[in-house]
């Protein structure tokens, strides 16, 4: 897979928009993969494209199968869920420089969160199935890639935390 001058708003609607090479000028200087070796690097732009978000736009959504993540370029994102009685609550926003979506890389593989693009959003869509089989293959790009996800997740995990205390008006001393 390698559509890499097409936008994706999801996996299975492709609108041609951007000039090429954009996703390998993002991928040079985004944060989440800096100091990996040029073939991990490599094997991540073989499975990436350029994706784009309206304001309002659901990404993904909460229980559905999660297969793919993004690299944020530009715009920002609200992950959500919804609570019974209260609707949907925030937990966190994310922008320029995050990753979005980790469910990809563990089992049960859904979303754990609704993620809605809160601006327009430009983004490296990465197809998930295909880089856990290369996780499989390469153990040094898996290691790598969990290192740098199972961080994500921590930082969703203290922001969910923080929104329950907040929400309950308690406050870590």
């Amino acid at each position: 897979m390698n559509a890499k001058n097409q936008f994706v708003s999801a996996p299975e609607l492709v609108r041609p928009k951007v000039q090429k090479g954009s996703v390998e000028a993002i991928l040079a200087t985004h944060p989440f993969l800096q100091g990996l070796s040029p073939h991990q690097k490599r094997i991540l732009s073989d499975c990436a494209m350029l994706s784009s978000f309206a304001p309002g736009e659901l990404i993904f959504r909460e229980g559905d199968p999660a297969n793919r993540f993004y690299l944020i370029h530009k715009g920002k994102v609200a992950l959500e869920s919804y609570v019974r009685e209260r609707g949907t609550v925030l937990i966190q926003n994310i922008g320029s420089g995050d990753l979005l979506g980790w469910s990809w890389l563990f089992p049960p593989y859904y979303w754990h969160f609704d993620a809605r693009a809160v601006e327009p959003v430009e983004a490296v869509f990465f197809y998930g199935t295909p880089l856990r089989d290369e996780c499989e293959a390469d153990h040094d790009f898996g290691y790598e890639l969990l290192k740098r996800m199972t961080e994500v997740v921590i930082k969703r995990l203290q922001g969910t935390r923080r929104q329950l205390l907040d929400s309950y008006g308690l406050h870590p001393s």
